[in-house]
């Protein structure tokens, strides 16, 4: 998927595509993100979590080829892989903040509800990014980084980003249980 992601940025430095090579180039650095983890903080990603997260950052990329336009579906595949890599960042920094401190204890249900709220918290951070992306690429008269396609498709990608959260909230806490245990070791 990597190498993937660097022919789109090959393709939009032949095209002079502006959107596909920033979005090619956060792409490709967020794919060394796990091993930077684990080189600089000790964390190790599950092999199973890379690649959920290398995998939304290659269908980001390859949407901005023109999926996102010609596919309706595309954009929701993606809203709900995004948050759910979200819900998961967010869950595994809580529970290792609950282990690490007696003083803080988040029980169960709280602990759902938190993973929705923090997920749709930074789905609408997105969405207001995309919204400025918009108004200062119009104002400057270039093409958009980030494209918003009006309040519907806001409205629509925070549904998905609530189904991502849920996802995680439902079927993700087990499996996150042992990078929270290393967060709290290494808070330790």
């Amino acid at each position: 998927m990597r190498m993937s992601i660097a022919i789109i940025l090959g393709f939009g430095l032949a095209t002079a595509n502006v959107s596909v090579v920033i979005n090619a180039v956060v792409a490709l650095a967020v794919t060394y993100l796990p091993a930077v983890l684990r080189r600089d903080w000790g964390l190790r990603l599950s092999p199973g979590l890379t690649v959920i997260v290398t995998l939304a950052v290659f269908l980001h990329a390859v949407g901005m080829l023109g999926l996102y336009e010609d596919v309706w579906w595309y954009d929701h595949l993606t809203h709900t892989l995004s948050a759910a890599i979200v819900a998961a960042v967010g869950y595994a920094g809580t529970r290792a903040l609950d282990l690490y401190s007696d003083a803080v204890s988040f029980p169960p249900r709280f602990l759902s509800l938190f993973l929705l709220l923090f997920t749709l918290a930074l789905g609408v951070l997105w969405e207001v990014l995309e919204f400025l992306a918009r108004i200062g690429a119009m104002s400057l008269g270039v093409e958009a980084v980030l494209v918003q396609y009006g309040l519907e498709d806001t409205i629509l990608d925070l549904v998905f980003d609530t189904v991502g959260a849920i996802l995680v909230a439902l079927f993700g806490t087990q499996r996150l249980s042992e990078l929270a245990t290393e967060l709290h070791d290494r808070l330790s």
